[in-house]
């Protein structure tokens, strides 16, 4: 078999506190695999990780983080061993993201067309009437009218919506082999969105792109991505490809995520939701970290931490219950 696009091995990324007596497990033990044309997608509660798995990726970590464990290889690279120049032309070039909240990856003082042409003229050295082309074909893609226009305006004078667009068309503006799209259709309406994630699907096709999608939405997963990874306090609890995952969760967590998503067929006076919140990642209890809210835990789930059960073809998940299936 060919060698994956993005092999990331027991990453482990804690953040730690000025004087360093308290320890954020924000990642903790990851392993995933990415092949070239796959999309991948990683759901979970909010502070789950999924954010810092994919900063961790491109090494974009916050003050107070720190890689301390694991590998992470990608075009059969090791990107943990890269200075910061050789990181510098890997972003935006071959692993480019979308981040969360565009008004904090747009630049307020510059235009929408310079900040779209700068991974342009840095990654691919295009100037002139060739980089001008370019800028308007990005804007039509993305489905921002009047691109002409629309490349002299400001952050502030376009809407969240448009803002996002503009974001998703700085990340595939050098056509990356690696997107890693981080909630990228959340401030998008249903029609946008549709033509949003068409436009990923086409270059996709394209270029043979490879996305990882981070997401709260669960619709997205199942028309976008061929495998899904399940978050939970730092750790993938269980990662399956789509169909397997969505017709046989292995999880208790995963469970309760799709028993949470609304249904249209069925009525109920209340919808379904998780009891309890997500344990704080500093003092992450003992054994599983979801026995505190899992409806069917045992004794030992309280006390020993699971380790990961192969349970059919690329389908593994972090239980007890699944240690003899």
């Amino acid at each position: 078999m060919a060698e994956p696009l993005l092999a990331v091995n027991n990453l482990q990324m804690h953040l730690f506190s000025n004087r360093g007596e308290r320890v954020v497990k924000a990642v903790d033990g990851v392993s995933f695999t990415l092949s070239k044309g796959e999309t991948m997608g990683i759901v979970g509660e909010s502070g789950s990780g999924k954010t810092m798995t994919s900063l961790s990726i491109l090494r974009l970590l916050p003050t107070a983080g720190r890689i301390v464990g694991g590998e992470i290889r990608f075009a059969g690279e090791d990107l943990l061993g890269k200075s910061d120049q050789e990181m510098q032309r890997i972003r935006g070039s071959d692993i480019a993201m979308i981040l969360q909240d565009p008004m904090m990856s747009l630049n307020p003082l510059f235009t929408i067309g310079e900040q779209i042409a700068e991974p342009l003229r840095v990654h691919r050295g295009m100037r002139g009437a060739g980089l001008f082309n370019r800028l308007k074909e990005l804007l039509n893609g993305v489905r921002i009218p009047s691109p002409e226009a629309r490349l002299r305006d400001y952050p502030h004078q376009m809407s969240g919506g448009m803002r996002q667009r503009i974001v998703g068309a700085i990340g595939i503006s050098c056509e990356p082999s690696l997107l890693i799209a981080d909630e990228p259709t959340t401030s998008l309406d249903v029609t946008i969105q549709a033509q949003y994630l068409r436009l990923l699907k086409d270059i996709q096709q394209r270029v043979g792109l490879a996305m990882m999608f981070i997401t709260h939405d669960i619709g997205i997963v199942a028309k976008m991505c061929d495998y899904v990874a399940v978050m939970y306090a730092g750790k993938l609890v269980e990662r399956a490809p789509m169909r397997t995952l969505f017709r046989e969760p292995k999880h208790p967590y995963t469970e309760a995520l799709l028993k949470a998503v609304p249904r249209l067929n069925t009525s109920a006076d209340r919808l379904w939701s998780i009891e309890g919140q997500p344990p704080d990642l500093s003092a992450i209890p003992p054994g599983c970290p979801f026995s505190p809210r899992c409806p069917v835990a045992e004794e030992r789930c309280r006390h020993e931490t699971p380790p990961e059960f192969c349970l059919g073809p690329n389908h593994y998940a972090r239980c007890w219950l699944r240690e003899t299936a």
